[in-house]
């Protein structure tokens, strides 16, 4: 009939089913934890995760990182089947590391190994916060001392990227020796004229930003990182004082000394090539 030629359209779009929910790939849309934007998980991944909108600078995972700044096919992981036992027999501490195995595809909170940024061989850690929160226990001190150490023979700088809440509760004393022997490490390392290099991200706190994230000849961080010993809330109460809203950021340390620069993650892998560079007579590594 004539009538049905002609059909009113609707308004509002309609509510999408649970079944056309369900054919959206989980993962395809992130948003922003800074600005709330929504974008293409691709796009955000493509730009080193960093929001296109807000330029938050989101988590990265260790492997995304080590892809990101060093050169292709140069990279050989150390120790990658070390993993934590239970030493005091804590209650679901071995469940949830082997929940986390199977989320992150990781074997413990740091990938350790060897590689080169612009053709100039070095030793890496990288921390991952997705890893019991990048906390540090026995076997991440023992990777990263191991790291440490192969690269005092190799004669070769050492970069490490820290991203961590802390020495991890779950092994007790054991955890909090780590700080010590990773110190340690590097003061070794160091008395050899070796080259450190740290770079904060966020968040390193607790244990881990009071000893080797601390401890390089240079000290960087990522934008707006999170980066101290004890919680604001509690310094605070400490000293019964309110403390300034960019207290424990990256650019609070580098406005008060405690940092050599803050870098953007566009510009990492340039800035450590040439550090590195430097750090070079005759294409060999500078010991003096």
């Amino acid at each position: 009939m004539l009538k049905d030629l002609f059909v009113k359209k609707k308004k509002y779009a309609a509510i999408p089913s649970e079944h056309a929910k369900q054919d959206v790939p989980e993962g395809i849309m992130t948003k922003c934890s800074n600005c709330k934007k929504i974008m293409y998980s691709k796009e955000l991944i493509k730009n080193l995760k960093v929001c296109m909108n807000c330029d938050h600078h989101h988590p990265m995972t260790a492997y995304e990182r080590i892809s990101s700044l060093l050169d292709e096919d140069t990279f050989i992981e150390y120790d990658k089947d070390m993993i934590s036992k239970n030493p005091l027999d804590f209650p679901d501490y071995v469940s949830k590391l082997e929940k986390d195995r199977q989320k992150t595809k990781l074997n413990e909170a740091v990938v350790t190994g060897e590689g080169e940024i612009s053709g100039i061989r070095l030793v890496i850690a990288v921390m991952d916060s997705s890893f019991r929160m990048g906390s540090m226990g026995s076997v991440v001190g023992e990777k990263i001392t191991r790291a440490i150490e192969k690269a005092k023979e190799l004669k070769v700088p050492f970069l490490i990227f820290t991203a961590s809440g802390g020495a991890r509760m779950q092994e007790g004393v054991l955890s909090l020796m780590q700080m010590a022997k990773t110190s340690s490490a590097l003061k070794l390392f160091s008395d050899q004229k070796g080259l450190i290099i740290s770079v904060m991200t966020h968040p390193t706190t607790g244990g881990v930003s009071a000893s080797f994230a601390s401890l390089g000849d240079y000290n960087f961080a990522e934008p707006r990182a999170l980066i101290g010993f004890a919680g604001r809330r509690i310094i605070e109460q400490t000293i019964r004082e309110e403390l300034p809203d960019d207290f424990q950021t990256s650019e609070f340390l580098l406005k008060h000394g405690q940092l050599d620069s803050v870098i953007h993650r566009h510009e990492m892998k340039d800035t450590l090539g040439n550090i590195l560079d430097l750090h070079q007579v005759g294409g060999e590594f500078d010991d003096r």
